[in-house]
């Protein structure tokens, strides 16, 4: 038997810091969606409710921020694979939720390389959770789509996440350029069997 005192236990996290974790994350994905990753960290603060001492008690710098952001959006694709799977009309029309889905959150993404300027092992462990996430899901989308008859096409997740992310990346503000439509496009191709 042991004379030294038992360990403290670990504090539980205030249910209003987990909720102000979450407020910030949630308000900081829709400004950098609208406003792009360089808009004024108040603007996320004011959209999250909460003061700047509190945003930055959280996230001492803009990419702790973005890094966050990434990271919850990389969870929050993740877990509407099934839930749209289960909720929506059909397999194929919740393949196609979720890739618009994940388009918006690519939008997001671009300026976070910035963040990542010198930290290279940094941004590839980023590059990889992305891929550990979300490829499963796709693939559990394809596959649900392909079993009912409504994907005859012989693509690879890997594939199609790749070629909307490229089409994504070409999204500048551009009036011309409707990013949505031509996802839709690609989509649709997947319903024709590969040609020989």
């Amino acid at each position: 038997m042991s004379d030294s005192p038992p360990a403290p236990a670990t504090p539980r996290r205030r249910a209003d810091v987990a909720r102000n974790e979450q407020s910030i994350l949630d308000a900081a994905s829709r400004v950098f969606s609208t406003s792009g990753v360089d808009a004024p960290v108040r603007e996320v603060a004011d959209a999250a409710g909460v003061g700047m001492g509190t945003l930055y008690r959280h996230f001492p710098t803009r990419s702790d921020l973005m890094v966050a952001v990434y990271r919850h959006q990389i969870d929050e694709c993740a877990d509407a694979g099934p839930q749209l799977l289960e909720s929506s009309a059909s397999p194929f029309v919740a393949l196609q939720e979720w890739v618009h889905k994940y388009a918006d959150f690519l939008t997001t993404k671009h300026g976070l390389g910035n963040v990542w300027q010198g930290d290279a092992a940094g941004l590839s462990a980023l590059h990889q959770l992305f891929l550990d996430r979300l490829l499963p899901v796709l693939a559990e989308l394809l596959e649900a789509a392909r079993t009912s008859g409504e994907v005859a096409a012989d693509v690879t997740p890997y594939e199609l996440l790749r070629a909307v992310g490229d089409l994504v990346a070409w999204n500048v503000n551009d009036p011309n350029y409707d990013v949505l439509r031509i996802v839709n496009l690609l989509l649709a191709g997947l319903r024709q069997p590969p040609t020989t």
